[in-house]
């Protein structure tokens, strides 16, 4: 049994074996009897809820940590609210975590927030979740740098390299370092497919084959939760249903203007392919997206023009009664109300019911299936449906069944809390950074080469670097200045993408055309003009690199790939393996002609999906 004396709960003793008293009532209640099967423990809880509890375990919001493991007092920069005012007040107990600072802050802020629950009527226990956490880029809205946890590929990089068992490694790797620190719940792993070549988030996908993305949503749940849900697992919550990928001209559904998503070809079927797998294998929670389907017909009939969250044909009649799931159903953020930030606005993603009020919108989401409202802590507003009786408690019960389950499986309700010192040790091991190296390595896409790769410490010691740190230069070769002193030169581009500011977070979506800038291939001749060229496109989508292909002596596309982790695969070190997961269009032209719902769908694409050249053999030295 775990130690009793963190937090304020006291232990109860029973024929020599000791509990938690989490109602600290001093008996042994069934729900604090881990001998008793989970739906029992599960019953025995909900019956004794209040309704704020009840409504409380129904939203699932931003949190925020302090610096040094503290609790905040007040809100944060994204926290609505004080750590103390929701956990006690509102009776949330399902947390986003942003920012953390290192494994022992990370560990000592989840024992703190522990602690706190322990206050609360019945000491529920918190879950805390997170978006991805384990690659080099973040989007404040999506996922979140590495930092302290080991660094990998972006999930397209991994894709690149085609092999479940990179997958099943991966998120094992996820599930002990998330676990280290108190974080239970993961709010991926992403089941959409990239099927249109401009959406925003395709860095978070598995590429555009749905078999292949089938299979590694299979692997993924099982590595993270494994065979069930128990005490050493993190929850899965597969997104974002039913596939966020064909998004009409490529918008993404968090803005007003990426609302629609569309099935010019047929394909709806292939976009749910992920999901039932991931169902399959037992996914704790599934994530409906924002966008709302436009022109989609069901068995003959047409689906109505509303987002996916408010849309009970497709989460009741499609996700519960044809694919027969019980999971809990978790929104996408911010479905009820508008995001006001500093100066800048999200509005809610209530696409095709903007006209109802916020109260209207709960109703419409609670009748179309949903059991906790993503990124909102708006507590009253559903206390006042229920006292109004527009919301039953058997509804609300309905739901916290389905969330309570998956904290009494976790273990939470019988030790909710972590080893800061074992965290510390369990996170960024030497192992899984090497291994997450060495795999971002092996993903680098070798997509031209006249020979010039790899390079070789001695027949090219001289290098001109743009868009690469100097200090990743391996040893053998040495910096100069201009082109025209070099053996060879090298430059990493980002991926094109339209800069826009005017909505919160739109600043970091990579949204609009494929292009290039026109001077850009044009500026590279001039320096390919001295010496080989090296480019590397560094893609979070397809990039159209028709321009740069005449002036590259070799061309790399790498997803998620630092710049150590790139030397190691142009000089041989790691032999570059990657294949495309997404194919690279040869124009804007191709790519607005293209189907949003079909992959690989360009008429002559420049790379299709699966190109990929290998090195000579003879520089393998891995």
């Amino acid at each position: 049994m775990p130690e009793l004396d963190a937090g304020r709960i006291s232990p109860i003793t029973v024929d020599g074996v000791s509990f938690r008293d989490l109602n600290r009532n001093g008996r042994l209640d069934p729900f604090e009897d881990p001998r008793l099967p989970v739906d029992e423990r599960v019953e025995d809880l909900v019956g004794r809820l209040d309704v704020d509890e009840l409504v409380g375990l129904m939203f699932h919001t931003v949190i925020e940590a302090g610096t040094d493991g503290e609790l905040l007092v007040g809100p944060g920069h994204i926290a609505k609210s004080g750590t103390r005012q929701v956990v006690l007040e509102k009776h949330l107990n399902h947390f986003n975590v942003h920012a953390l600072g290192d494994a022992r802050m990370a560990a000592r802020w989840s024992n703190r927030l522990q602690e706190l629950a322990c206050e609360a009527p019945h000491a529920i226990p918190v879950t805390v979740s997170t978006d991805p956490r384990h690659s080099v880029a973040q989007n404040a809205g999506t996922s979140w740098a590495a930092t302290f946890f080991s660094q990998w590929p972006d999930p397209m990089g991994i894709a690149a390299l085609g092999d479940t068992e990179v997958v099943r490694r991966f998120f094992e790797v996820v599930r002990r370092e998330y676990a280290a620190v108190g974080i239970r719940a993961a709010l991926h792993p992403t089941a959409d497919l990239a099927t249109e070549p401009r959406w925003g988030r395709q860095r978070e996908t598995l590429g555009a084959d749905a078999d292949f993305a089938a299979r590694c949503m299979a692997v993924a749940v099982r590595a993270m939760q494994g065979e069930s849900l128990g005490p050493g697992s993190v929850s899965a919550t597969t997104k974002h249903f039913p596939g966020a990928g064909p998004q009409a001209g490529g918008e993404d559904a968090h803005f007003p203007y990426g609302r629609d998503q569309v099935y010019p070809g047929g394909r709806f079927d292939d976009h749910l392919r992920p999901f039932e797998a991931a169902i399959a294998a037992g996914t704790a929670a599934i994530m409906p997206y924002y966008g709302r389907p436009v022109g989609l017909e069901l068995g003959g009939e047409p689906v109505e023009e509303v987002g996916f969250g408010y849309n009970r044909r497709i989460l009741t009649v499609l996700l519960r009664r044809r694919l027969r799931y019980d999971g809990v159903i978790l929104s996408d953020w911010e479905l009820v109300n508008d995001n006001m930030v500093g100066d800048q606005v999200l509005p809610a993603r209530a696409w095709g019911v903007e006209h109802l009020d916020p109260e209207e919108r709960m109703l419409m989401l609670l009748e179309a299936g949903l059991d906790q409202f993503g990124g909102e802590e708006c507590t009253a507003l559903l206390r006042g449906l229920v006292d109004r009786g527009l919301v039953s408690r058997a509804r609300l019960e309905e739901s916290a069944r389905r969330l309570l389950r998956v904290k009494f499986a976790l273990g939470l309700f019988d030790d909710p809390f972590v080893d800061e010192e074992m965290a510390v040790t369990a996170v960024g091991r030497s192992e899984d950074m090497e291994l997450g190296w060495r795999t971002q390595a092996r993903s680098v896409v070798l997509a031209t080469n006249d020979g010039t790769l790899p390079l070789v410490p001695g027949t090219t010691p001289r290098v001109y670097l743009e868009g690469c740190a100097v200090e990743a230069l391996p040893a053998g070769f040495r910096l100069v200045p201009r082109p025209e002193e070099a053996d060879v030169a090298l430059v990493r581009l980002h991926a094109p993408f339209e800069p826009r500011d005017d909505l919160f977070l739109e600043a970091q979506f990579r949204q609009g055309s494929l292009d290039f800038p026109p001077g850009l291939a044009h500026r590279l001749a001039r320096v390919a003009e001295h010496c080989p060229l090296v480019i590397d496109v560094a893609a979070d989508r397809p990039a159209i690199c028709t321009p740069l292909v005449g002036v590259a002596s070799a061309l790399t596309v790498t997803f998620g790939v630092e710049d150590s982790a790139w030397w190691a695969a142009v000089t041989g070190a790691v032999a570059p393996e990657g294949q495309l997961p997404v194919e690279f269009p040869s124009s804007m032209v191709e790519v607005r002609a293209s189907r949003e719902d079909v992959g690989a769908d360009t008429a002559s694409p420049l790379f299709p999906v699966g190109h990929g050249l290998t090195l000579d053999p003879t520089f393998r030295k891995d």
